[in-house]
């Protein structure tokens, strides 16, 4: 039985062609009487593309405003303050007294992205964007619908309220306070926010709000889990931010390989930037899931607390037959950890039990419950592979610890009811970082390749009306690396777009 998401619609994220003419000359008139324009992708893949006049208009916007120049930073080159732009893409190298383990764990910072501190903003304009400049949404009239766990659909409803229509998060109800306080604060209308049964693991009754929401031609779906735009975004963007900072430290350690790209899978956008790595450097793409929902590990199901990784299902937009590794990582792990490095006696704990350097533990505020998650797996990862000192893995942090001050709290209260001193930082600490209590790792060959790769049968084939030839398609790297060709053709309608318009960016 079908929910009424048919291959069309599955597909139409890759449009290149106009959908719509007489929806494209509204969007148009749209944008020029909101005068916003749009970056293109190859600006946001390479933020010295844009125009210095954009830069300095952007020095006086503040970067949690619904101001249309805020798109112009939807890329990972943004320093501490969010105003300006680093030099490289903001990132960490942990260092053995925190991991234990002799590869260098590089973790770049999604907490710098505008309006939402984190990377998700990315993928929502990957999916809106293409729609937008072919007629394949309107504005003016249309809902866009974001299906999420938490961050995808803050990221689509700031760029909503940048665009000036309505944009309607749908998520799990036992999400964080944090992430409902901040919808409540963006969203048009109270009722735009749409709680679903469930936490984490619940994407199926996501899908199912979904489903229904569909009937109404005003509601526009943009599902991250099945919009190859996501995948394509974060392939040129988060590759070539990932690449840059790794050409930054090979420059300095000419022998510094670049071993493995971890990323939790959750919509699988982020880990298509592994794509790039494989492609250029060679790097093993490693996906991380929790172990207390093993669906990648062993076709399972279960519940977490490990925000922004919805699971249950393999994603359209993942490339499982280039995946190389999976890592499950327990939430235990992640919600203790998470408490130790934001508390004043485990920080303090890090700097003088294991000497861990003030900068490094200053940086674990960037770490949200999903970053901790990835850097386990990298670590996890360089354990199984034995890795040394020339071999880094390189990572992200989703997000920061603003979206988590109730979930540790929460952790704490139940934990360490009396609350958590040095000796309990350090027992947790050595616990989850030391040795292989957090983690399970298989790494995959031909056949568990295809076994993942089947499971995503059920989802797409039987549940959501993808054709048999579509999903199976998705076998073939020359399908992926087809799909790139749409990026290059998004720009030039992007500035063709523009150009009608008559808006300049920084005017």
């Amino acid at each position: 039985m079908t929910t009424g998401e048919d291959t069309t619609a599955m597909t139409r994220g890759l449009d290149t062609t106009i959908a719509d003419r007489a929806v494209l000359e509204r969007t148009v008139k749209h944008f020029r009487e909101a005068r916003v324009a749009l970056p293109r992708f190859a600006e946001l893949a390479d933020p010295s593309l844009i125009p210095p006049a954009v830069d300095h208009a952007l020095a006086g916007i503040d970067p949690d405003a619904p101001h249309p120049l805020n798109l112009f930073r939807v890329h990972w080159w943004n320093d501490a303050s969010r105003r300006g732009r680093a030099v490289l893409p903001e990132h960490v190298v942990l260092p053995t007294s925190l991991t234990g383990v002799d590869a260098p764990i590089v973790v770049l910072f999604g907490d710098r992205f505008p309006m939402i501190h984190a990377h998700k903003v990315l993928a929502a304009y990957a999916c809106l964007a293409p729609r937008l400049v072919t007629g394949g949404f309107d504005p003016a009239s249309q809902r866009a619908i974001w299906p999420s766990t938490g961050n995808y659909c803050r990221g689509g409803v700031a760029i909503s309220r940048i665009l000036g229509c309505r944009g309607v998060a749908v998520l799990p109800a036992g999400m964080s306070a944090e992430r409902f306080r901040w919808l409540e604060r963006w969203v048009t209308r109270p009722d735009d926010i749409i709680r679903t049964p469930g936490t984490e693991s619940n994407v199926r009754e996501i899908y199912d709000e979904c489903a229904r929401l569909e009937q109404d031609p005003a509601n526009v779906i943009l599902n991250q889990f099945s919009q190859y735009a996501n995948h394509l975004g974060h392939h040129v963007a988060t590759g070539n931010a990932l690449a840059a900072v790794y050409e930054s430290l090979r420059a300095a350690t000419p022998s510094l390989k670049l071993a493995a790209f971890v990323s939790a899978t959750g919509s699988a956008g982020t880990i298509a930037a592994g794509d790039a790595l494989k492609d250029r450097y060679g790097t093993r793409i490693v996906a991380a899931e929790a172990l207390e929902c093993p669906t990648l590990l062993e076709n399972g199901f279960g519940e977490h607390n490990i925000q922004g990784i919805g699971d249950k299902h393999v994603p359209l937009i993942h490339n499982v037959m280039n995946t190389d590794l999976v890592v499950g990582v327990t939430d235990h792990a992640t919600d203790q950890l998470g408490v130790v490095f934001g508390h004043t006696a485990g920080r303090t704990m890090l700097r003088d039990c294991f000497g861990v350097p003030e900068a490094v533990v200053d940086a674990l505020r960037s770490f949200g419950l999903s970053s901790v998650c990835n850097t386990l797996a990298a670590i996890a990862t360089a354990r199984r592979l034995g890795l040394g000192p020339h071999d880094a893995v390189i990572t992200v942090a989703t997000d920061g610890a603003l979206m988590y001050d109730s979930e540790r709290e929460k952790s704490e209260a139940e934990v360490w009811p009396g609350g958590l001193d040095a000796a309990a930082a350090e027992e947790t600490f050595r616990h989850w970082m030391r040795g292989d209590a957090a983690t399970r790792t298989l790494v995959l060959d031909d056949t568990e390749r295809r076994r993942i790769f089947n499971l995503g049968y059920f989802t797409w084939v039987e549940q959501r009306g993808v054709t048999i030839e579509a999903f199976t398609a998705r076998r073939e790297q020359d399908f992926w690396r087809g799909l790139r060709a749409a990026v290059p053709r998004w720009d030039e309608l992007i500035d063709e777009f523009n150009h009608r318009t008559g808006v300049t960016a920084g005017d």
